[in-house]
């Protein structure tokens, strides 16, 4: 559906990452007059999140989120941040046009949040979508049919600007109907970042994070990882998802989870994830991992316990091994022997 020509200045939804091409298309907006309102997606998946060192499990230091709200302070354009929750998790589970070479739905994602800036817009009276991408750059979402595709299956055939490539493109509603000079607009294709880069330079942009970033559902690893928890998971939720970037994890034979702690940053992160979910046992007194155990019933499995201390802890600490045992309602020491039988190869490694 045709949007109504804008009465006033013209208001448009910009998708913003906070990453550089999202930014130069925003400036390039605003260079034109566009009234600008952002619309920020905040994932689990993103690889330009990271731990903040002693923070509270979940919490992240800056990153794409931090850096959008920058951009969009500095451009005067305010802000919406949404989180790709349990909808999003749905999407990942089951997508409905494929998946690439690993766990990335990338073009139902795109989908996802075209959909949402449509609502906004309309929320809003906005009268087009702006976004940062590149024909070409992202093999799987970025193709030309595959834009015709997302918006189409979006509900926002015509109405998606992208100002770094529209040249390379049919004009968009925004354009025919002169809203935007698409004279002023450009013609960028492929993966090269080059001509971004000389334009933030121009334009005495510097402090952008992320000029390649990604998602971790592209990393075939991490993916494992994901494709288990769907697997034993009926409805995982964000902290479950959180505890897949802490440790070292194990499926094992009779189903349970086990996630070893890979240093005191990881061990702090997996105690404070695992509250109320799993069993969490801490060294005391030795230099070793804490270790999450999934499952809350029956007695605490000494013997696998004991394997996991034995072959993570440091080199040469003699047993029996003191552990904190927390997670089923009240702490308690555990001492345990030593058991020199642990291969990996008994359970499933998936990272």
């Amino acid at each position: 559906m045709k949007p109504a020509a804008p009465r006033g200045p013209v208001r448009a939804v910009i998708l913003l990452s906070g990453g550089l091409d999202s930014t130069l298309a925003a400036k390039m907006m605003v260079d034109q007059g566009i009234e600008l309102f952002a619309l920020h997606f905040t994932s689990p998946f993103c690889t330009c999140s990271r731990p903040a060192a002693g923070a509270p499990g979940g919490v992240h230091a800056a990153g794409c989120h931090s850096q959008a709200q920058v951009v969009a302070g500095r451009m005067g354009i305010p802000i919406r941040t949404v989180s790709k929750g349990r909808e999003y998790l749905e999407i990942v589970r089951n997508p409905r046009h494929g998946r690439g070479s690993a766990m990335n739905p990338c073009v139902d994602c795109r989908i996802f949040t075209l959909r949402k800036g449509r609502e906004y817009m309309e929320e809003i009276g906005a009268s087009f979508l702006v976004t940062g991408e590149v024909v070409g750059q992202r093999p799987m979402s970025q193709r030309g049919d595959a834009l015709r595709l997302i918006e189409k299956h979006s509900g926002c055939a015509g109405l998606v600007l992208r100002p770094l490539s529209a040249r390379n493109l049919e004009p968009t509603i925004p354009e025919r109907e002169g809203w935007v000079d698409r004279g002023k607009l450009l013609d960028i294709a492929g993966r090269s970042r080059k001509e971004q880069i000389r334009m933030a330079e121009e334009w005495n942009i510097a402090d952008y994070p992320c000029p390649a970033g990604g998602c971790l559902l592209t990393d075939r690893t991490y993916s494992v990882k994901v494709k288990d928890l769907f697997e034993h998971c009926g409805a995982p939720d964000m902290t479950d998802l959180h505890l897949l970037h802490v440790g070292r994890h194990f499926r094992m034979p009779d189903g349970r989870k086990v996630i070893v702690g890979r240093d005191e940053a990881e061990n702090r992160r997996l105690e404070a994830l695992g509250r109320g979910r799993l069993r969490v046992y801490v060294a005391e007194g030795f230099s070793g991992p804490s270790i999450g155990i999934d499952g809350a019933d029956g007695d605490p499995p000494l013997e696998l316990i004991a394997r996991f201390f034995t072959r993570y802890s440091k080199p040469g600490t003699p047993p029996p091994f003191r552990v904190r045992e927390t997670g089923n309602g009240a702490d308690r020491d555990l001492f345990l022997p030593a058991d020199p039988d642990f291969t990996e190869a008994e359970h499933a490694l998936l990272c």
